[in-house]
């Protein structure tokens, strides 16, 4: 552990899978000093050990209610790690429902909308960090990737960057997180939906994916913690606006 994160108060969303990107972040977080409020949906399951809250982040007043405990508990908030999403849908745009654009959107778009305009105006005085999970998808189309989701996460990194320019001015950054493949419970969905796109086997597609990373592999979830500890910390100061790829240098396509 370090004390880099010292005395900072944090909410992460999306936290309680243990093989997540949201866990990982917590963890990271954690493990340099900051308190942590870790959400999720429906329950805080998974989150037993840490302090965890049940959120709906499509709900605003849900994401109200967690900043307000947060607040209620440390007496501020100095970082949210936007991090709850879904990835649904099929590749081929044509096949995309109604359902897979609203949930998609509700989500990792307006989930995100949500939580910022609950926290914002807690850090107004002091300054914060605001750290949106807007994935590689979001600087670039990518194979087999659907169109709902991409579409998201471009608006994600747009929403990012207008925030930190409109925000600058009251210490506020805001950054988006862009990581690539992450060795988590959404990338066997995400491997699976290749697989069936191109016909071959998930191992195939495993060794497909890994051909397209210059580092030949996957992520592990905590190396994309370890960057978040980075936007979150002071090493970060003179940083906003950014969407910061963690993809060991791959590349979208367009």
């Amino acid at each position: 552990m370090t004390d880099l994160l010292a005395g900072r108060i944090a909410v992460v969303t999306g936290a309680a899978h243990p093989r997540g990107i949201g866990r990982a972040i917590l963890n990271g977080l954690q493990e340099n000093g900051a308190a942590v409020v870790g959400t999720d949906l429906a329950d805080a399951a998974g989150l037993e050990d840490f302090d965890g809250m049940a959120c709906d982040v499509t709900d605003a007043a849900q994401c109200e209610a967690v900043v307000a405990h947060t607040i209620q508990l440390y007496g501020r908030i100095d970082i949210l790690v936007n991090n709850a999403g879904v990835g649904i849908g099929a590749a081929d745009f044509m096949a995309l429902s109604d359902q897979d654009w609203d949930l998609t959107l509700a989500v990792n778009l307006r989930g995100v909308v949500n939580f910022c305009r609950a926290a914002i105006p807690a850090m107004l005085n002091e300054g914060g960090s605001i750290i949106n999970d807007a994935s590689l998808a979001g600087t670039g189309a990518m194979d087999s990737i659907p169109a709902c989701y991409t579409a998201s996460k471009f608006a994600t990194v747009g929403l990012s960057k207008q925030l930190a320019a409109q925000y600058a001015a009251n210490g506020i950054r805001v950054n988006a997180l862009c990581p690539g493949s992450v060795i988590t419970q959404m990338h066997e969905q995400s491997l699976a939906l290749l697989a069936a796109t191109h016909g071959i086997t998930v191992e195939e597609a495993q060794a497909m994916e890994n051909a397209s990373i210059p580092l030949g592999r996957s992520a592990q979830p905590e190396e994309v913690g370890q960057a978040a500890v980075f936007l979150a910390s002071d090493l970060a100061s003179y940083v906003t606006g950014v969407a910061l790829p963690v993809a060991g240098g791959m590349a979208p396509g367009l």
